[in-house]
């Protein structure tokens, strides 16, 4: 497991599914925002679940969030889209609700980039998100990643069209923080 004094990224287990399709994907708004696909009824056991336990892959590494001091499952975090050719990767998190608003982000997201740079030798770390999903965007600043662009009305949410910002992290920038 990899750690922070709070929080520990650890494997999927078989009971983190039905808690996180309830909690991050049966909540329609939020996945709507969060993914750029169209939302669709997934049964928690379906192979399709996004949090089904899958065998272990090159090109994406997921895990679960726990809270260390309950042992609750906080969420998801996960690299994906991982090119070991080119040394680069995608970042994405997603906190249940009640573990939304503590901090708990910015910790994922230095844990993600402990894991990318210094156990898989990445060599760039990118996030997509709305524009104005302000906690991704502040936990990765915080993280030290820099806004490189923005992708105006590309993400069809709800009925409208939303911008996107792109974020990246380069291995040489990136300052591991405790």
């Amino acid at each position: 497991m990899l750690q922070t004094s709070r929080i520990g990224l650890r494997a999927r287990h078989d009971s983190d599914v039905a808690v996180l399709q309830s909690e991050l994907y049966d909540d329609v708004p939020t996945r709507s925002r969060a993914d750029s696909r169209p939302w669709r009824p997934i049964s928690p056991g379906a192979a399709e679940s996004p949090y089904a336990v899958a065998p272990a892959g090159d090109d994406a590494a997921l895990f679960s969030v726990v809270e260390l001091s309950s042992g609750e499952l906080a969420g998801e975090a996960l690299l994906w889209g991982i090119d070991t050719h080119n040394r680069v990767a995608h970042l994405g998190i997603a906190l249940r609700p009640g573990f939304r608003g503590r901090g708990l982000a910015g910790e994922v997201v230095r844990l993600l980039c402990h894991y990318g740079f210094t156990v898989r030798g990445l060599h760039r770390l990118q996030v997509e998100t709305l524009a104005d999903n302000l906690p991704m965007v502040g936990a990765a600043t915080r993280a030290g990643f820099t806004v490189e662009g923005r992708l105006r009305r590309s993400a069809w949410v709800s009925g409208e069209f939303l911008d996107e910002v792109v974020l990246g992290l380069l291995a040489e920038d990136w300052t591991e923080k405790p």
